[in-house]
């Protein structure tokens, strides 16, 4: 018996739309990381890119437990005293909710140059309308899979 090793020839993409609304962000962006590498298939490869391509609608609508909106995303500009920051409310309140899901599944992929293209199979968008019809994209209910993964809002 020999162990399989995937070329790029095997690789079957599919398209994926996932609601977020009322999921729990760390819970959500576990799945999305898991779908972007490909771990969900029997013929998971970790160095080629397996992936499908993930669609996350309503982000702005992503729950955070316990004291986690107070929390802070930091950066840095690159100029002496140049720290910014911003609360995960701020964003989620701002004008680009997307960033919170996006910095979250990104930060669940490994640090490597694969992440970084596994990072172009995904699409999110704050509302639910996303340009990604033409794909016809199949519906994972993320909710169905553990009830923990849905919180309300406190």
């Amino acid at each position: 018996m020999k162990t399989f090793s995937a070329t790029p020839a095997d690789i079957d993409k599919k398209w994926i739309v996932i609601d977020a609304e009322g999921l729990v962000l760390g819970r959500l962006a576990s799945v999305v990381a898991s779908r972007l590498r490909g771990k969900h298939k029997p013929s998971f490869t970790p160095h080629i890119d397996m992936g499908d391509n993930v669609i996350v609608i309503n982000a702005d609508k992503v729950q955070l437990t316990g004291k986690k909106r107070q929390e802070h995303f930091y950066w840095h500009t690159g100029y002496p005293g140049g720290i910014k920051s911003r609360t995960k409310e701020q964003i989620l309140e701002g004008a680009h909710p997307e960033r919170v899901v996006f910095q979250a599944v990104k930060r669940m992929l490994p640090g490597n140059k694969l992440a970084k293209t596994q990072l172009t199979n995904l699409r999110v968008y704050a509302g639910t309308e996303h340009p990604h019809d033409a794909q016809s994209p199949e519906v994972l209910d993320v909710k169905a899979m553990n009830p923990k993964n849905t919180r309300t809002a406190k």
